[in-house]
């Protein structure tokens, strides 16, 4: 069975963007995953098709209402709909391999991206709506968001990578970043390939690829290490 991803939005034109392309393109030809897109304005009850409203309590900007994006979650996903649903928000919860992992395990997903000042807070509640984030910083709507999401997951699923292997040796997928990668030329710019890697011993090669993956993890994100310790120690 395909791997459904369904998208609610204000913007269905802005899908399928990269992801027609390279290895999730590919894979939506092949049906290894499927896309609806849903245009959350289509729910709208009024001439002007209103989707937003100004924010309670007084403020900038306006927030998307709680009775327009809950017709359009119900429509997209009724109660019987096992798949999850995200809302793809600055303020969820990280990102992250093992939730990627998880998601290309299962069903599919259900993506809700936001826009404006943000959504009401009722509507994340009685929908049961996991805010997820990718990072720290705002971006102008939640499409962007929801395309890494799929991105990251599709390229997990079985037939989409052609090497197995290459999603078990990458950055994150056993808390540490990717360790350094070299091939041809030999030599480059005076710049040679390290000479163990060349050496054939698989071991040793083994060996020096673990050491520079935490060593660099160690120079540039010190909070994956000290993470994997807390997991090793079973805090």
């Amino acid at each position: 069975m395909s791997f459904r991803a369904t998208v609610l939005t204000l913007f269905p034109e802005m899908f399928p963007g990269p992801l027609g392309s390279s290895l999730a393109g590919r894979a939506l030809k092949e049906a290894i995953w499927t896309l609806d897109v849903r245009d959350i304005r289509a729910h709208a009850t009024d001439k002007h098709r209103t989707v937003d409203d100004t924010p309670a309590g007084g403020g900038p900007g306006m927030v998307m209402r709680p009775d327009v994006l809950a017709a359009a979650v119900d429509a997209a996903s009724p109660e019987t709909d096992d798949r999850p649903r995200l809302l793809m928000s600055p303020r969820g919860v990280p990102l992250t391999e093992p939730t990627v992992r998880k998601l290309a395990a299962g069903p599919g997903v259900v993506l809700v991206a936001g826009r404006f000042e943000g959504v009401d807070e009722r509507v994340i509640a009685a929908r049961r709506l996991a805010e997820v984030s990718i990072g720290d910083y705002v971006l102008s709507g939640g499409e962007i968001a929801a395309m890494v999401v799929l991105d990251a997951v599709i390229r997990l699923l079985p037939g989409v990578m052609g090497n197995a292997e290459s999603a078990a040796a990458e950055s994150f997928s056993d808390g540490l970043l990717e360790y350094p990668h070299y091939t041809r030329p030999a030599e480059w710019e005076g710049r040679p390939i390290p000479p163990l890697l060349l050496s054939g011993d698989h071991a040793r090669i083994a060996a020096w690829r673990r050491e520079q993956a935490a060593a660099l993890t160690r120079e540039r994100r010190p909070d994956l290490i000290e993470h994997r310790e807390k997991e090793r120690q079973g805090g």
